[in-house]
C-alpha cells in the first residue's frame, strides 16, 4: 500500500501535457508533473517517488529526497509566516507548514529551527513541529554500548550537549569530552558511551577502547608518511595542539604512540615522534 510520506516505485500509466501519471493503487493516479520527469521512460516503467500533497491537497509525486521524512529530525529553514503558520523549506516545490499550535516559540522568517516531520492525525498533511521532546521515544533504548550512531545536537546545558540518537532517543555528550564548538542542528557521528539504569543515555564522540587506540595508530602512521617520516607533536605537546591535529585527547594519544613504540614502528623523540624505516 502506498502512503505519502514515503518513497515507493510507482508505475508510469499515461502521459499528460502537465506530466506522468503514476499507478498509486488506493491513493488513485498521482501526478509526477513535469519539470520532475525523468529524462528517459516509458509507459510502464516504475519511477521511485517520494509522495506528499500539493497546494491543493492532491497527492503528488517527485524525485527529489526531501531533507526529513515523517519520523525525522532535521534543522530546516523558516521561509514564511502566514496566517495559517509558518513555512519550512524541506528540499521539496511545497514548503512544510508548521501549524501555530506546533510552535514552541513563533517562527521567524530567515530563522532556522530543528524540527520533526509527521503525519497530522486531524488533516493526513505532512507537517512538522518544534515541539520535539514529546516526539523522543521515552522506552528502554536498543543501542549496545560502543555502538557508532547518528545524532542531531538540540541544545547546551552546563553539563554539556544534548544530541537526539538515531532519530528516536535523547542523550548527552558531556562538555570535558567536547574540544570543538558545536552548533543546534549539526549532525555528526557517535558512541554510545553509556546506558544508565534510568534510562538516560550518555555519548560520547569517540570509539571507546581499543578500538579507538587502533583507529589512531593507523592515522598517525599515514601521518608520518604524509610527513616525510617526522613529526612534532609528541608527549609534552599541549592537549590543545594535540586535539587540533588528531581530535582526541592527550592520553589517547600517548596511548596510541606507546603502542607504536612498542610494535617498534616509530621512535619517540625529544621534539616529535619518527616512523622507523621497515626492515
Amino acid at each position: 500500500m502506498q502512503k505519502i510520506g514515503s518513497r515507493a516505485p510507482l508505475v508510469i500509466l499515461h502521459e499528460k501535457s502537465f506530466g506522468l501519471f503514476l499507478d498509486g493503487g488506493e491513493l488513485g493516479e498521482i501526478l509526477l508533473p513535469r519539470r520532475e520527469m525523468p529524462t528517459k521512460w516509458q509507459i510502464g516503467d516504475a519511477v521511485d517517488v517520494f509522495l506528499y500533497h500539493d497546494s491543493e491537497d492532491r497527492p503528488v509525486a517527485t524525485l527529489k529526497a526531501p531533507k526529513a521524512i515523517p519520523g525525522q529530525f532535521a534543522r530546516l529553514k523558516c521561509v514564511a509566516v502566514t496566517a495559517v503558520g509558518a513555512f519550512l523549506d524541506w528540499g521539496l516545490p511545497k514548503d512544510l507548514m508548521v501549524p501555530f499550535r506546533e510552535q514552541k516559540v513563533r517562527m521567524e522568517i530567515g530563522r532556522q529551527y530543528i524540527a520533526y516531520v509527521m503525519t497530522d492525525e486531524q488533516t493526513g498533511r505532512l507537517i512538522a513541529t518544534t515541539r520535539i521532546a514529546r516526539h523522543m521515544d521515552r522506552t528502554p533504548p536498543p543501542f549496545s554500548l560502543g555502538q557508532e550512531v547518528d545524532l542531531i545536537i538540540f541544545g547546551k546545558t552546563d553539563l554539556g550537549y544534548k544530541a537526539i540518537i538515531n532519530h528516536t532517543h535523547s542523550g548527552l555528550i558531556f562538555a570535558n569530552d567536547v574540544f570543538q564548538d558545536l552548533q543546534p542542528g549539526e549532525t555528526i557521528k557517535g558512541y554510545i558511551a553509556a546506558i544508565r539504569p534510568d534510562g538516560k543515555i550518555d555519548l560520547s564522540l569517540h570509539p571507546a577502547g581499543r578500538r579507538k587506540v587502533d583507529n589512531l595508530e593507523s592515522q598517525i602512521l599515514a601521518e608520518l608518511a604524509a610527513r616525510g617520516g617526522f613529526w612534532s607533536l609528541h608527549d609534552h605537546s599541549s592537549a590543545e595542539e594535540i586535539h587540533e591535529e588528531l581530535g582526541v585527547s592527550k592520553r589517547t594519544f600517548k596511548q596510541a604512540t606507546g603502542a607504536l613504540w612498542k610494535q617498534q614502528r616509530i621512535t619517540i623523540e625529544e621534539h616529535g615522534i619518527r616512523l622507523k624505516p621497515e626492515a
